[in-house]
């Protein structure tokens, strides 16, 4: 629930201050009467991805076991990319958004076209709606359909909402470049393990060489799939499963988190480890270029010094 949590509030509150910074600015040009074409699209982003996750949930048990892995693996692998470029989207144009949603608004009143207002509003909620909605449903596929991933993931849309309410009110004041630099690092942690997870589908579905393909390599003596350094590349890195049940509290919290299962392939873990350390340093990178530059004083040196006459004023 806590993982879900926070990816419905970081996704919502993005969402929340696009809508917000819209609202406000129509507001402010005194164009309130154009507001419903802003909604209309808003409402069609949010049908759009409440109807993809409908389809995803409900399409899936008309298919064989290993059409729903391929499906589900290769939809979490779209998820960890829009995931991906969402947080160095965020930290590129983050400081100019404000200015982009108000330009787009600009030109659409002054083409005067309906559609304008209406696609304006759409594309700004929808790319937040399907990229949360992939994201929450690889998590909720991955954790076996828990009612508490769900209900995190609710939770953390409304408070999102409240608190984008409050912020366009000026009720709260919230640092919202520190919220998502910190939000932005768990979502980074988040996409790995769904990464893995996508992987461990596709080698269910025979699609990727694992412990379930012919490929697998086999313990001469137990006749099981190997473990460990032995079974590199295609079998199973690890089995902790007599320590950490994988339907136990722990696993999940585990899982949730850093992505860790009780029992994983050395393709998930090669995965994992290596899009942590690549994109982990690109936004570690990234966060380090935008902090502001320290204030140069301009004072010339010889003005911090007072003169023999202001001395002895003095």
């Amino acid at each position: 629930m806590l993982a879900t949590f926070l990816i419905g509030l970081r996704e919502g509150l993005e969402a929340a201050l696009v809508v917000g910074i819209l609202v406000a600015y129509l507001g402010r040009l005194g164009r309130r009467d154009v507001l419903p074409r802003l909604w209309v699209g808003i409402g069609l982003a949010i049908a759009l991805a409440l109807g993809i996750g409908a389809v995803l949930t409900f399409g899936a048990y008309s298919l064989t076991f290993e059409a729903q892995e391929l499906i589900g693996g290769s939809l979490s692998l779209l998820a960890v990319a829009m995931v991906t470029w969402m947080i160095f989207w965020m930290q590129r144009a983050g400081r100019t958004m404000k200015a982009t949603l108000e330009g787009g608004i600009d030109r659409a009143l002054t083409e005067g076209g309906l559609w304008a207002l209406i696609a304006i509003g759409f594309v700004s909620v929808a790319r937040e709606g399907i990229e949360t909605t992939l994201l929450l449903w690889s998590m909720v596929q991955s954790f076996g359909d828990a009612p508490s991933a769900l209900l995190g993931a609710l939770l953390g849309l409304a408070a999102a909402v409240v608190i984008g309410w409050f912020i366009a009110r000026g009720a709260v004041r919230l640092d919202l470049r520190r919220f998502f630099a910190w939000t932005g690092g768990f979502l980074v942690i988040v996409a790995a393990g769904v990464l893995a997870y996508a992987l461990m589908d596709l080698q269910e579905a025979g699609a990727l060489p694992g412990p379930f393909t012919a490929a697998a390599p086999i313990d001469a003596v137990t006749g099981a799939v190997a473990i460990g350094w032995q079974a590199f590349p295609f079998g199973w890195a690890f089995d902790v499963t007599s320590a950490i049940a994988p339907d136990s509290a722990w696993a999940a919290i585990l899982q949730a988190t850093i992505g860790f299962m009780p029992r994983m392939t050395w393709l998930q873990v090669t995965a994992w480890v290596v899009y942590i350390v690549v994109v982990g340093f690109l936004f570690v990178r990234g966060l380090r270029s935008r902090r502001p530059a320290k204030p140069v004083d301009s004072t010339p040196p010889t003005a911090l010094i007072s003169s023999p006459t202001q001395q002895g004023a003095a």
